[in-house]
Formats: structure tokens, sequence, C-alpha cells
């Protein structure tokens, strides 16, 4: 055998071991590099979401808390309107059903009690 020839089985025995070996690996570095953006992608869509998802759930407390105040502002008024009814029942609030001018008043729910009254 020439000097050629065993030169030219080694060189194609080095690239058949690089082909077999070498380009494996490249192709699995490859597919790591597209799973890791992937995964980097899905991480992030997750993360939006859980952004949105508090941001909503913080409108919805807020809305929640409105309406909490609402709801006791209303028993507040129904309270008001409770004590000014036990009052009339026992008689203490008689100055409230005439007006100003001696006149009776037709509806004394319809009418601001005397802290609210404008001097006519």
């Amino acid at each position: 055998m020439s000097t050629g020839v065993i030169i030219a089985i080694v060189v194609a025995v080095i690239l058949l071991v690089v082909l077999f070996v070498v380009v494996p690996r490249m192709r699995g570095s490859a597919e790591e590099r597209e799973l890791k953006s992937r995964r980097t992608q899905v991480a992030g869509e997750h993360r939006d979401q859980a952004d949105n998802r508090a941001r909503e759930a913080e409108v919805a407390e807020r809305e929640s808390r409105l309406a909490e105040k609402e709801a006791e502002r209303r028993r507040a008024e129904a309270e008001v309107h409770q004590e000014r009814a036990e009052l009339h029942e026992r008689g203490m609030a008689d100055h409230e059903l005439t007006s100003e001018k001696g006149e009776p008043v037709t509806d004394p729910a319809a009418q601001p009690p005397p802290s609210e009254r404008r001097p006519g």
C-alpha cells in the first residue's frame, strides 16, 4: 500500500468519526437551544397571564371594598331612619311634624332633620 492510500484511509476514518460523533452532538446542542428558547417563551407567557390575573384580582378587590362601603352607607341610612321612626313613636320628634310656621307637614320623612334645615 502506498502512503497516499494510507493517508486517504486515515482522513476518511477521521471524517467518519467526526460525522458520527460531532454532528449528533451539534444537533443535540441546537435542539437544546431550541428547547431552552421555547421554555423561556412559555415561562414569559405564563408570567404575563399571572400579572394580568393579579391586576384583575386587585380591581375585583377594590370593587368589592367599594360595594362593602356602599352597603355600610346604606345600613347607616337605614339605622338613621329607624332611629327617627323610634323618635316619632315616642313623641320625641313632634317638632318635625310641623313646619316652622306651625303648619302640619304631610311627609315628615321628606323633610330634612332640624340640623339640616335652612332658616327661611
